[in-house]
């Protein structure tokens, strides 16, 4: 009896405030995030490495970097709906250890074959474990602390994107111990085991406020519909877009529409479809989504075409390119720190001049590359690509905390998987997109003046999209907008640290005995939750 108490004693978050160990717990659950961030863009600089030692192909190279992208991008909605199911620590526990496991093979292998099957777990068990953060976060800090914190996790996705070039070409110019391109793995392996002790001391038991079922051909449906999207725009220019190529773009499209409709299906049932489709109904959510999508599918684009300019185009090692980007680092990180800052003055409108902020640098780039032409020299980007970063740096952690701090915490797992899926499948996109128009202009047989030719009209190209992802701020509701910027509760939602009158949301729950078995839910309250407010997800 008294542990049944204790277990609707947890579902009551308002007597005993927010939980004491939040801010003790977010670089915990950050320094996750920075691992599966990094690992997709040091490898792009251990290609020359890879293919040196292990002789790979240039298509298991793509598998290589590809593959991890896409099973990242595909598992991520199921991701968070496991930790609605079992717990958003447990999972974000199962999935640090998976992580560092498969970090550890992708360290040891000894063929292409080995490694890009290691490659492929490692996307997996990042799509456990990413959803995770978005989703402690949202469930544990009260709402006027939300978009600070989740500012933080827009930090350490930018960051996770610019220090794989640096640190992943320092760890590999610096040999430690003779690993070469292993250590960019196994450094992972020493951070999980720390990041899993301190998750164990710091991170609260969180989980949806009901038990959901599991909705396997929802799964089946977006997972196949990313894959036949993501699948030939990885290999597609490597193989010369041969016809299968475009016949799995097609098809894409038509397997998303029968997924959608499945869980419309679903909804109407009164089912637990996989998609949360209410979701969409709240136009800053659906809006912010797509401004995520533009934003994430320029700066991941921007970041490779960046790399091959400098390393293959300039000749630069990987250490030297890296030092080349640190303004651009420097910037974002700054900026990022200073975000919530901007959103706290100026709203929704802080998302906009980022994204500006940014358009006008991505024309400098282009401008500077025709200006010197094959005499072009790393520092002579430095100027535009500080003010991407700082473009970047104000739109990012603002645009993920404008998407998020408004979402209630039972939905947290969901939004979460769906925010990530987008960002993940808007960087593989963007790669391959305008890695696509980058290789047209180099033709077979590149020169330093070819490679600065093809950053110019890949930086035009990305430019036009970046001032759509720009206009595209302005879809989001102003007043809804300006007040979750602002860091303050929507509507008919409680005040920080207050729960709502009527709604005992099961989040966080702070341990009190032992922690709650795995598969078993505490007892639902018998009071029904009220409806959505107007301008949170309808639904």
């Amino acid at each position: 009896m008294p542990d049944a108490q204790s277990r609707l004693a947890r579902l009551q978050p308002a007597a005993a405030g927010p939980d004491p160990r939040r801010w003790l717990m977010l670089p915990v659950v950050l320094t996750a995030m920075f691992m599966a961030g990094f690992d997709i863009w040091a490898v792009n600089v251990a290609a020359p490495s890879l293919q040196h030692d292990l002789h790979v192909s240039e298509a298991a190279l793509q598998l290589i970097v590809g593959g991890y992208a896409f099973m990242y991008a595909s598992g991520m909605v199921t991701g968070g709906r496991l930790g609605d199911l079992f717990g958003y620590r447990r999972l974000f526990m199962i999935g640090v250890v998976s992580f560092a496991a498969a970090s550890l093979l992708c360290g040891l292998a000894q063929t292409s074959t080995e490694l890009v099957a290691a490659r492929l777990v490692q996307g997996l068990t990042g799509a456990a474990m990413v959803p995770q953060v978005l989703a402690l976060i949202t469930a544990t800090f009260p709402v006027h602390e939300r978009s600070r914190a989740l500012a933080w996790f827009g930090v350490t996705m930018g960051v996770g994107f610019v220090s794989g070039q640096i640190l992943g070409g320092g760890l590999i110019e610096a040999n430690i111990f003779g690993l070469g391109w292993r250590a960019i793995f196994l450094v992972n392996v020493p951070v999980g085991v720390l990041a899993l002790v301190a998750a164990a001391l710091v991170v609260p038991h969180a989980w949806g406020q009901r038990r959901p079922r599991l909705d396997p051909l929802g799964a089946l449906g977006v997972s196949t519909s990313i894959a036949l999207a993501l699948v030939p725009l990885t290999l597609g220019r490597d193989q010369g877009w041969p016809p299968w190529t475009w016949v799995s773009l097609a098809a894409s499209l038509p397997v998303l529409a029968l997924t959608l409709a499945w869980e419309r299906r679903l909804t109407r049932r009164n089912g637990e479809p996989l998609l949360d489709l209410p979701l969409f109904r709240d136009r800053n959510f659906s809006a912010g989504l797509l401004v995520n999508f533009g934003l994430v599918f320029f700066f991941a684009s921007f970041m490779f075409v960046l790399t091959l300019l400098l390393q293959a185009g300039l000749g630069q090692s990987p250490l030297h390119a890296g030092i080349e980007a640190l303004p651009l680092a420097a910037a974002f990180t700054t900026m990022s720190i200073l975000s919530p800052r901007f959103s706290a003055r100026l709203g929704p409108r802080s998302i906009t001049l980022g994204a500006t902020i940014t358009t006008l640098g991505t024309i400098g780039l282009a401008l500077t590359g025709a200006h010197y032409g094959a005499h072009l020299t790393g520092w002579d980007l430095a100027p535009a690509t500080v003010l991407i970063g700082l473009g970047q740096g104000i739109a990012l952690p603002s645009l993920i905390g404008a998407v998020l701090a408004h979402v209630r915490p039972e939905r947290a797992g969901a939004a979460a998987g769906i925010l990530t899926t987008t960002q993940q499948f808007g960087a593989a996109s963007g790669i391959a997109v305008i890695g696509a128009v980058f290789y047209g202009v180099l033709g077979t047989a590149p020169a330093r003046g070819t490679f600065v030719s093809g950053m110019v009209v890949a930086m035009t190209v990305s430019a036009a999209l970046v001032a759509a992802a720009a206009a595209a701020t302005r879809l989001r509701p102003r007043r809804t907008a300006a007040r979750h910027a602002a860091g303050q509760p929507p509507a008919g939602q409680a005040r920080a640290g207050q729960a709502p009158a009527a709604m005992p949301v099961a989040v966080p729950a702070r341990e009190q005995g032992s922690p709650r078995p795995l598969g078993r839910h505490p007892p639902t309250p018998a009071r029904p939750p009220p409806a959505e407010p107007p301008t949170d997800a309808a639904g």
